[in-house]
């Protein structure tokens, strides 16, 4: 009773009667449609966030977030670049390298792999390789022990695990009375490691710096530093800056650079996803406005009664923009609460769905990471239902309109 007489009205024109369930039902489609609407966009963009996120966190988790090497072969002396780099404040940490290409052979299976030599103590300032660890330690790689770190994936297909030897073919080849034979060395494997992505899992490698200094015949010298920065951001800009400083003659690159296309495809895709999921949220609101044209139709006898009794065109205006702002808002908010469940929950939606259907749905090798991720953004739900929220009441207004022009005396005379 306290509240005004047009919402009133609109809220019992929404409700099933035996006379204008059709309409009703229509209005119950118009607002499923703009939910669904709604919740499909959610979920999409918090899987796309999602993955974008544990991308590069694994990414960074195995890539520094920013290199700097020898333009035309190892760095003469590491420490003492080592020593520059950490004097800026916007360096964390620094961490040498050694990295060459090679082949990896055990139980009659031959693969090609990345080999990079690490030091231990230093790598796990620029890395989290030890997290990542499922066997083994990381400290199992000292110098002369000739251990070795193999992802998951590739421990699988060589069919190893901690303990067993493994014989590398490095890329470079020694001159032997017989003509050039690949250089290999035994390995035995100190440990394995889980990324998660499949690139590093089946193709990197890891040893003590010092091994790979002696099989790649580098003297004692690195590859190069891998830093860690204070803005991951600004990564590229801190390693150039860097670079100039020690007078140039570097190779710099960071985590961005390396995975620049992927990156950009990702923000791409999800743009576009953007966009035509919001055609979808159009398509839903204009199911308002069939349904506002015929209610109008039907109850213009309702709306010359009023206007008869006293009630403006601005108040039948608001009475059919009232009815149409009902169905966007119940619409957007179930929306938006079914999006943020099923976009929270997904990952054990989609683990409940392999156990049902006994198998993978997202392999590591087609999609880098084996499970599927999602992340809500608040700020990205709100703007989505704002949006929605708008375009509903803004499809009230052509019915609204045409419903308070109605002439009084032509429809009681129609009636």
């Amino acid at each position: 009773m306290h509240q005004p007489y047009q919402l009133a009205i609109a809220v019992r024109y929404l409700r099933a009667r035996s006379r204008n369930s059709f309409i009703s039902f229509i209005s119950a489609v118009s607002t499923i449609g703009i939910a669904l609407a709604v919740a499909v966009l959610i979920i999409v963009l918090s899987v796309t966030n999602g993955f974008f996120f544990e991308l590069q966190q694994r990414t960074l988790g195995m890539v520094a977030d920013a290199t700097i090497s020898g333009f035309s072969g190892p760095l003469e002396d590491w420490n003492a670049t080592r020593e520059a780099a950490l004097q800026r404040a916007d360096i964390d940490a620094a961490a040498p390298y050694v990295e060459g290409q090679g082949m990896i052979f055990a139980n009659d299976t031959l693969a090609g792999i990345s080999l990079r030599g690490i030091d231990p103590v230093l790598e796990s300032q620029v890395s989290a390789i030890e997290s990542f660890m499922v066997n083994g330690a990381v400290e199992s790689l000292q110098a002369g022990t000739y251990a070795i770190l193999i992802g998951v994936r590739l421990a699988n297909q060589l069919e190893v695990s901690v303990g067993d030897q493994v014989v590398v073919f490095l890329a470079q080849a020694s001159m032997t009375p017989f003509g050039a034979i690949p250089r290999q060395r035994a390995f035995t494997i100190g440990g394995i490691f889980d990324s998660g992505m499949y690139e590093y899992d089946r193709g990197m490698v890891f040893t003590s710096i010092a091994d790979a200094s002696r099989l790649y015949r580098t003297a004692g010298r690195a590859s190069g530093l891998r830093l860690s920065v204070s803005d991951i951001y600004s990564a590229g800009s801190t390693a150039t800056a860097l670079a100039r400083e020690l007078g140039g003659g570097f190779y710099v690159s960071d985590w961005s650079r390396q995975h620049a296309a992927f990156f950009r495809s990702i923000q791409i895709s999800k743009v576009i996803l953007a966009i035509i999921l919001s055609m979808v949220i159009c398509v839903a609101v204009f199911n308002i406005v069939s349904t506002l044209v015929m209610v109008v139709r039907e109850k213009r006898g309702d709306i010359a009664i009023l206007r008869s009794f006293g009630a403006s065109a601005r108040s039948i205006l608001g009475l059919f923009a009232a009815q149409g702002s009902i169905i966007g808002v119940v619409g957007v908010s179930s929306g938006v609460a079914f999006g943020v469940l099923v976009a929270v929950n997904l990952g054990r939606i989609v683990a409940l769905l392999e156990k049902i259907l006994g198998t993978e749905l997202f392999s590591g090798e087609a999609y880098l990471i084996s499970e599927l991720p999602s992340r809500v953004d608040s700020l990205e739900v709100a703007q989505i239902g704002l949006l929605a929220l708008a375009l509903a009441i803004l499809a009230t207004v052509y019915p609204a309109v045409t419903a308070a022009r109605q002439p009084p005396a032509e429809a009681l005379r129609n009636e």
